[in-house]
């Protein structure tokens, strides 16, 4: 045993060591934390990749081509299911239906399944400050209510308060009365509120970014976009991009021979607004008139870039606070929607055109150099600027992916430990993905391929 003063040097020693260990440790984790890249998800309502980037010839969408222009954009992304609530549920924690036992609107995971962690969890779990604006989660039980609050979110996720009118009568029809309409292109000065749900969801999300920049946290805030799903409600000049003599027919609009009854659906939710009803449709294959298909494909295009001004706003805003070069983004959509191909006019299928989403990220550094001083990577481009012209995507892959994967990708795009693979049966467990890890698509140097099937899904 050492003498009393040999003792307490070494016991001195030893608290100062200590304490130098914490404040080291302490310093490695602040650093970790502010070293963070912040993670913005963009997710659409019902759109396929009807883009410019996706070959689309005729979509004006400047400001979505200009994201994958600077991303690594996947050409066969497939949801697990082409209806909102099991999709969201099943990218937003990793799971597939089989899983998460939602296949229609009427259950909560948590209650009905397992407490999965969810993505934004995931983020918030690690540090991250998550926000959610718009439809992120599907709305009513499949998220308890409450879009997975407090579980998910930092703050109360924020819904635009026009969106109570998305569904009534706001639609100025050819009788000039206001109807519940498929087709629905308005003034927006004359509607309430003077607004529409996504130019709210862009200027909240705005607000949130600026919030944000100042702050010591990195964050997650995912933006869930309403168009172009139904009713096509959007602001009537985009329907100049697009006459009607300019849209053609899908280039399959018959219902095919020996179809097994179980593969279509009948498109009810289109047959209940009252411009479709009063064109008294048989049910259950139609058809619709060929002049009105071309209007239906009209207004789903000018969603599209009415949609994509948003966008445009959103990216071009996180440009001047300067957080390009440390924000990845993120940009899916829930599932496609089908335009008259194979006589279909719906999602609710698992034909292609319902089931293929786009999928991009931008990785600062990695997917594009990093802005210099002074550069913006996105420039709001306007859909009406006839000069502004078709840009090809950074990187692609034609490799089929699945939007099951976003949870390990996402995660490990920001340097967060990879959730294990789940195994089977998985209900039990919190914490797990059943999605293959996208991370190699990225060729980054000294990442460890994901221990899993070899191949394809």
């Amino acid at each position: 045993m050492p003498p009393p003063r040999t003792g307490l040097c070494l016991l001195l020693l030893g608290l100062v060591l200590g304490s130098v260990c914490v404040t080291l440790g302490s310093q490695a984790q602040a650093n970790s934390t502010t070293d963070a890249l912040n993670v913005l998800l963009i997710i659409v309502d019902d759109l396929r990749p009807s883009l410019g980037c996706y070959g689309d010839k005729l979509v004006r969408s400047p400001n979505i081509d200009q994201l994958a222009s600077h991303s690594l954009l996947f050409q066969n992304a497939f949801v697990q299911q082409a209806v909102c609530a099991p999709s969201r549920v099943s990218f937003l924690t990793g799971r597939r239906p089989d899983t998460t036992r939602l296949y229609d609107f009427n259950s909560y995971w948590r209650v009905h399944a397992g407490n999965f962690s969810t993505i934004p969890q995931y983020f918030k779990d690690n540090g991250y400050v998550t926000m959610s604006v718009g439809k992120v989660f599907h709305p009513g039980i499949s998220s308890n209510h409450s879009d997975d609050s407090p579980y998910s979110w930092s703050f109360p996720p924020y819904h635009p308060s026009s969106e109570k009118y998305e569904n009534t009568k706001t639609c100025r029809g050819p009788d000039g009365e206001l109807h519940a309409n498929l087709l629905c292109p308005v003034d927006v000065v004359d509607v309430p509120e003077g607004t529409l749900p996504d130019k709210q969801s862009t200027e909240e999300a705005i607000r949130l970014l600026k919030k944000m920049k100042t702050s010591a946290s990195p964050f997650f805030l995912a933006v869930g976009y309403h168009k172009p799903h139904i009713p096509f409600r959007y602001p009537k000049e985009f329907q100049k991009l697009y006459p009607l003599e300019n849209i053609t027919l899908a280039p399959d609009p018959e219902v095919p021979d020996g179809l097994p009854p179980v593969a279509y659906n009948p498109w009810m939710d289109i047959r209940q607004r009252e411009d479709v009803q009063a064109l008294n449709i048989s049910v259950p294959y139609g058809p619709i008139p060929v002049d009105f298909q071309r209007k239906i494909r009209q207004s789903y295009f000018a969603s599209v870039s009415y949609l994509d001004t948003q966008v445009g706003h959103l990216l071009s805003a996180l440009d001047d606070l300067h957080l390009a070069n440390s924000t990845i983004v993120a940009f899916t959509s829930d599932h496609g929607w089908a335009l008259g191909e194979h006589g279909e006019w719906a999602k609710y299928s698992n034909f292609d055109v319902a089931t293929r989403v786009p999928l991009m990220f931008y990785v600062p550094g990695r997917t594009a150099s990093l802005p210099e001083t002074g550069e913006k990577l996105f420039p709001y481009v306007d859909p009406f600027h006839s000069a502004s012209e078709l840009m090809e995507p950074g990187r692609q892959s034609t490799d089929l992916v699945e939007l099951v994967s976003l949870f390990p990708t996402l995660a490990g795009l920001a340097g967060l430990q990879v959730p294990p693979r789940c195994p089977v049966p998985s209900f039990h467990i919190e914490l797990c993905r059943e999605g293959k890890n996208l991370l190699k698509h990225f060729r980054f140097h000294g990442l460890e391929e994901d221990p899993y099937l070899p191949g394809k899904p």
